[in-house]
C-alpha cells in the first residue's frame, strides 16, 4: 500500500515506535529509525525490518531534545531514503512527581521531547511534503492528552499542547494534501509504562502481573493494554486514502479510559 513512500518515526527502537515502524514497513514502506540503544542492537534491528519486509530501513540517532539534530535527522532521511512523506512523532519521556517537588530540569526535558520536538519535526518535514503535494503527519499524543492524571504535569502539559499543535498543524496544511492527525493512546505496556509497573509492584509488594492489573483497573476499562501493532494499524489506516479527509482529529485507542 505504501510502497514508494518513506516515513520517519522518531522514538521507534523500541516499544509504540518500533510497532509503527514493522506496521509500516510490512506495507513496503521505507523507514528512517530514531532512538536509542547500541550500535550492535540497532544494526541488528535494521538488518532484520529490510530482510524481513525487504525494504530500506535508515537510522539516525537525532537527540529529540535539540532541534538542529532534528533537522538534520529529515535532511538525511531525504538525502538518504529519496523523501520525506510521512512523520511520526512518537519520542517521548515521562516523570512522576507532586507539582511543588517535580524536578524543573525535568520538566524542560519533557516539554522538549514531548511537544517541541515534534513542531520542529514537522516544521522541516513540511517543505519535503509539499513538492509532493502528499504527506502524512501522525503525532502519538495520549490519553494525557485528553484528559489529567496527579502527578504528570509535564507530561500532561505536553500531550495537550500536542493535540493543539495538530490541530494548528491541519488548519495551516488544509487543501495541501497533507493532514494531521494525533493518536491518544492509554496505557501501552512500553519501557515507560514497565517502570510504573515494577515500582507499584515494589510499593505494593504484590506481583507484576497483579501490579498490571491495578495499574489498568485505574483507567482502562477493557483491562488490557494496548498493542504497539495495534497503534501502527491505525498509523496505517491514517497514511491511506480512505484518511485524505481526516485531519485535525485526535483518536483514542485507550480501551475506554476516556469514555467515562
Amino acid at each position: 500500500m505504501l510502497k514508494g513512500k518513506v516515513a520517519i518515526v522518531t522514538g521507534s527502537t523500541s516499544g509504540i515506535g518500533l510497532g509503527i515502524a514493522e506496521v509500516l514497513a510490512s506495507q513496503h514502506c521505507d523507514v528512517m529509525l530514531n532512538g536509542f540503544g547500541d550500535e550492535k542492537m540497532i544494526a541488528a534491528l535494521q538488518a532484520r525490518l529490510q530482510r524481513q519486509y525487504k525494504v530500506k530501513i535508515g537510522y539516525h540517532g537525532a537527540d529529540m531534545a535539540q532541534p538542529d539534530e532534528i533537522h538534520a535527522m529529515v535532511k538525511a532521511t531525504r538525502r538518504e531514503l529519496g523523501s520525506v512523506d510521512i512523520l511520526v512523532n512518537n519520542a517521548g519521556i515521562q516523570h512522576v512527581a507532586p507539582i511543588e517537588e517535580f524536578p524543573r530540569a525535568k520538566w524542560d526535558a519533557i516539554v522538549a521531547v514531548n511537544l517541541s520536538a515534534p513542531f520542529h519535526a514537522t516544521q522541516a518535514a513540511i517543505p519535503h511534503m509539499r513538492k509532493k503535494k502528499w504527506g502524512r503527519i501522525i503525532n502519538i499524543a495520549s490519553a494525557h492528552g485528553l484528559v489529567a492524571s496527579r502527578h504528570k504535569s509535564a507530561y500532561v502539559a505536553a500531550k495537550h499542547g500536542l493535540v493543539g499543535l495538530t490541530k494548528v498543524t491541519a488548519l495551516e496544511m488544509a487543501g495541501s494534501g497533507i493532514t494531521c492527525n494525533a493518536i491518544c493512546p492509554g496505557w501501552v505496556l512500553t519501557p515507560l509504562v514497565q517502570k510504573q509497573v515494577d515500582e507499584r509492584a515494589h510499593e505494593k509488594r504484590i506481583k507484576a502481573k497483579e501490579a498490571e492489573l491495578d495499574l489498568l483497573a485505574e483507567k482502562q476499562p477493557s483491562q488490557q493494554f494496548v498493542t504497539p501493532e495495534q497503534i501502527g494499524k491505525l498509523v496505517l489506516f491514517l497514511c491511506s486514502s480512505g484518511a485524505d479527509q481526516m485531519t485535525g482529529s485526535s483518536l483514542a485507542m485507550d480501551g475506554g479510559w476516556t469514555a467515562q
